[in-house]
């Protein structure tokens, strides 16, 4: 067993970096996020050597990524919502040159500066990929502090093995609550996947490796766009995961990442008090999203009922995986606010049991 702490996320998201290896970090100060700048700045130098440095935007911190993950180093950086905003150009970039690093998005409400209240209204931006041009980011959506921690690993692994940026999309009420973490040990500074593409400047026995994103040859430009699709159909082939709670005998499926997971678990419970034959699909990973699970369960439910802290972003890839055999209905709220179980339950019955 590993040791134990009583951490916040935040504070769990940064032990982990340190742990796995982070070679740098650079970030820029934010609510709700900022813990883990103060956190990596107090621990990380002296026990690891992290270069650790507040820079002065997020423009510029995404950019000190680029560089630090082109010379083969593990790179990370942390933000909340507008500050992710600011990040897409070089995020792109990055993306493009197939460059590994890690992200993790502490939502905040929007649209706006908005509130530093728990959202989930950056799903289409992380998933869609948010700045120019066709590119994916593999993005883990945790849904406790063990989590925070544990997909930090898993997050490096990732990006190492597919030369892929990654992003851990949370939210402010996962990043300020406590909760007690099994930290991993510590790993091996860098990680353990060979870079031979790396920048390093030793070019004695090979040829030079150059990383750009910039191909000015339409016909070398498809063929990157072609090669990154192709990275992207793997990552859904081998990467999807996800978490079930009472699906095998369900009449009708919630669905919903993150916190707003945690709160549906309670719903079930709820639902399965007052025999309603309810189950629970939680998407781990937002992209690849389990579509081909969602399209398993069709023929043996009634209907879906999605939960999001937003307007409806998730709903929509839930709707094309299940290609409108079975009901997909939408429950979400906005700015910050988070819904009850009661109150879900509520909606369930009120759109499925009474069918008004």
């Amino acid at each position: 067993m590993g040791e134990v702490r009583l951490m916040k996320g935040n504070e769990a998201l940064a032990e982990a970096a340190i742990r796995a290896g982070c070679d740098a970090y650079f970030g820029y100060p934010i609510t709700p996020q900022s813990e883990v700048l103060e956190y990596l700045s107090r621990e990380a130098p002296q026990r690891t050597g992290m270069v650790v440095l507040q820079a002065e935007s997020e423009i510029a911190s995404i950019n000190m990524i680029y560089g630090a993950a082109g010379a083969g180093k593990r790179a990370m950086t942390t933000s909340s919502s507008p500050g992710i905003s600011l990040m897409q150009e070089g995020l792109s970039y990055i993306a493009a040159a197939e460059l590994p690093c890690l992200l993790a998005n502490i939502n905040r409400g929007g649209p706006g500066l908005g509130t530093i209240q728990p959202a989930q209204s950056d799903y289409f931006q992380s998933v869609k990929g948010g700045g120019h041009g066709d590119y994916k980011l593999i993005v883990l959506a945790p849904s406790s502090v063990q989590e925070m921690a544990d997909f930090v690993r898993l997050g490096f692994d990732l990006a190492d093995k597919y030369r892929n940026p990654v992003m851990i999309l949370s939210d402010g009420a996962i990043g300020q609550m406590m909760e007690k973490v099994e930290l991993f040990e510590q790993q091996p500074k860098g990680g353990t996947f060979p870079k031979p593409w790396a920048t390093t400047g030793k070019t004695k026995d090979r040829q030079r490796n150059i990383i750009t994103s910039l191909h000015i040859d339409p016909k070398e430009m498809e063929n990157i766009n072609l090669r990154l699709q192709e990275k992207y159909h793997a990552i859904e082939e081998n990467e999807v995961r996800y978490e079930v709670m009472k699906i095998d005998d369900a009449e009708f499926i919630l669905t919903a990442y993150g916190l707003a997971a945690r709160i549906c678990q309670k719903v079930v419970e709820l639902a399965r008090e007052k025999n309603y034959k309810v189950g629970l699909i939680r998407p781990i990973t937002l992209f690849p999203f389990p579509k081909k699970l969602f399209a398993e369960i069709v023929p043996r439910i009634k209907g879906i009922l999605d939960v999001e802290l937003n307007a409806g972003q998730m709903v929509e890839d839930v709707k094309l995986s299940v290609e409108g055999k079975v009901r997909v209905e939408f429950y979400g709220r906005m700015g910050g606010i988070i819904p009850t179980p009661e109150e879900i339950l509520e909606h369930f019955e009120k759109i499925f049991i009474k069918g008004e």
